[in-house]
């Protein structure tokens, strides 16, 4: 036998080198596949986290409570809804007089351009209790929850007297101008939020609460 040449056990070693590596590398690239898909399905998504008020333009979304999802009889604000829609509960069942100073400051807004959408209005005893066991579930605490939604017993929107209007530029405007017209913010944390203030146009809007848990009228 020549000794130049490696024997037939050695090269037949030699050539299972190769695809022992090749086994190897599959096998590894199959468990970090499946530790991906593990830790995937295993890792809470961030896509719920919340960074923004429960009003994010609409301040709420209907969900299931006592007696079933709410309805647009109930207060629920379908979209495109502006404060001259007369065919929605949420805006018809307003309080008149903040009804009136609404339209007639989103008719001045319109010449420049801005257009005021109602987001939640009047809402219903039902809707309003829906919205804030929502907001309790959410936070985890009444006392947490009670910064963003009021009770059926304290809330403003279910006496028609506060209306939340949507998009960024009627929010500045009415921050601007809305005290010509009796609209005053009322809570610093929710710039959507408007109720009628009459003496504002000659004494300015009072000074807004951090939130709602700072207003005398919801510790009734």
């Amino acid at each position: 036998m020549n000794r130049t040449q490696p024997s037939a056990v050695t090269a037949a070693r030699r050539s299972r080198w190769p695809v022992a590596a090749v086994l190897m590398a599959v096998v590894a690239v199959i468990a970090v596949a499946l530790g991906l898909v593990v830790a995937s399905k295993s890792s809470p998504s961030i896509s719920g986290s919340h960074s923004a008020p429960p009003h994010a333009g609409s301040p709420h979304a209907p969900g299931a409570g006592n007696g079933g999802a709410s309805g647009a009889a109930d207060g629920v604000v379908p979209d495109g809804v502006t404060v001259f829609d007369d065919t929605v509960p949420a805006v018809t069942k307003l309080d008149p007089g903040l009804l009136k100073a609404l339209r007639r400051a989103a008719t001045a807004a319109a010449g420049e351009g801005t257009e005021f959408y109602v987001n939640s209005g009047w809402r219903s005893p039902k809707y309003q209790d829906q919205l804030f066991r929502q907001a309790v579930a959410k936070y985890g605490s009444e006392e947490a929850a009670a910064r963003w939604v009021a009770t059926t017993a304290t809330s403003p929107h279910v006496s028609g007297d506060a209306a939340d209007i949507g998009e960024s530029d009627a929010a500045e405007w009415l921050s601007a101008h809305g005290a010509a017209y009796g609209l005053c913010q009322i809570y610093r944390n929710e710039p959507w939020h408007y109720e009628l203030r009459t003496d504002a146009a000659d004494d300015g809007c009072p000074r807004m609460y951090a939130d709602p848990t700072e207003d005398p009228r919801m510790r009734q």
